[in-house]
């Protein structure tokens, strides 16, 4: 079968803003699905006002430009009732696979995108609706929020700390993933019944399954799971040390790999009775790593790398992002987008997965769209409204 072809039949329209929703259906645009986002105007998406402005232009910064490659704009005022039929001739006439949206929840019926009013436009609809905390609970939520009430922060940083939120917007970037995991599931169930179906993903149910080793164990033992920097909470030695030039992180993960550190020179004085064992070595964290350190401080990552890799171990550097960028395994699949406007080249992280469509297309998606840069052309193409029309529509502000 042609997966390119297959997966370009389908059609999505995202009402969608921030970064949750948007980077799910980056995820389906790197399949090869044609998705079209609808922002409200004036302005739209808020973060297309947030980061650096690589393009001297409003509207298109760095906190947008990452996660839209691939895409389409519309713009549709959902507050007039112009703007819904607009919509729903929208959903009709392209035939919309995927309608998903992160509005808030007490905001679906009042613009006209529930459930049940997108359904009875187009019955077999996989409708996705992204909340914070569930879709009835009328409260926002943002990325580093729900990590602190999700218990995240708390497993994150220094034990004498604070608790530390995670660097990366984790959150919301696995809500995404768990989002467009359940789409492709609804789109084979689809294939299968004929049927479309209603996805609820909230932030914060993502959010709790990532505890998926530590809250169980908190639960079933009544023991504390709490923050341990860069050590692990069951396994030892497990954490980063200092080189000459830089940091090394080394796990070792069973009793075995620890008969295989300490046969090797530079380790052999740590190869005693007491720590045979992973419970052993449990015991005594502060020294262990303290004389691991002191190894670890002797020389470059380079060479501890050699070292403990030479005897089949498990050690990596701790990289900076301008590091990552050389890695050959990185660079083989990042995005490339060229602004055809100014010829600007942006750079977009690869997918976790290759996809027929990246690689038929080079690894090239088309540039982040602009606040409604394809008004005319989706009405007057493909829906066929005339031009007048379509100027009375922007004279009245609906798009």
């Amino acid at each position: 079968m042609d997966w390119v072809l297959f997966y370009r039949k389908f059609n999505v329209l995202s009402v969608e803003q921030a970064l949750t929703l948007p980077y799910c259906t980056y995820r389906l645009a790197q399949e090869g699905m044609r998705v079209i986002r609808v922002e409200s105007p004036p302005k739209g998406d808020p973060n297309r006002y947030v980061g650096l402005d690589l393009l001297g232009e409003e509207g298109m910064d760095s906190y947008y430009l990452p996660i839209n490659g691939g895409k389409e704009s519309m713009t549709v005022n959902l507050k007039t009732g112009a703007g819904k039929n607009l919509l729903y001739d929208l959903i009709r006439r392209l035939k919309i696979d995927v309608f998903a949206t992160n509005q808030m929840p007490q905001n679906y019926s009042r613009l006209g995108i529930d459930y049940e009013t997108i359904r009875s436009i187009k019955d077999d609809i996989i409708w996705l609706g992204v909340t914070g905390w569930g879709p009835d609970v009328f409260e926002p939520a943002y990325d580093p929020v729900v990590q602190a009430r999700a218990g995240l922060m708390e497993l994150n940083g220094e034990p004498d700390r604070t608790p530390m939120n995670i660097g990366v917007p984790v959150v919301d970037m696995g809500a995404g993933e768990h989002a467009y995991g359940q789409i492709m599931k609804a789109l084979l169930e689809r294939h299968v019944t004929g049927e479309g179906k209603r996805i609820d993903i909230s932030l914060f149910d993502s959010a709790i399954s990532w505890a998926a080793t530590h809250l169980p164990v908190s639960l079933t033992s009544g023991i504390e799971v709490t923050r341990r920097g860069n050590t692990h909470q069951f396994f030892a030695p497990v954490s980063l040390f200092q080189t000459r030039d830089g940091y090394v992180y080394l796990g070792v993960g069973n009793d075995r790999q620890w008969e295989t550190l300490v046969h090797l020179s530079e380790f052999r004085h740590l190869d005693q009775p007491r720590y045979q064992t992973n419970r052993g070595r449990m015991r005594d964290i502060p020294h262990l790593l303290t004389e691991i350190g002191k190894i670890a401080a002797r020389k470059t990552s380079g060479q501890i790398l050699d070292l403990i890799k030479g005897a089949g171990l498990v050690a990596g550097t701790a990289r900076t992002l301008k590091e990552l960028q050389q890695d050959p395994l990185v660079q083989r699949r990042l995005i490339r987008t060229k602004d055809p406007k100014t010829e600007t080249v942006v750079v977009l992280a690869s997918p976790p997965l290759e996809t027929p469509f990246l690689n038929a297309s080079g690894y090239r998606l088309s540039f982040p769209p602009r606040l409604g840069e394809h008004n005319r052309r989706i009405l007057e193409d493909d829906l066929g409204y005339p031009l007048e029309d379509i100027r009375s529509l922007e004279r009245e502000r609906i798009l």
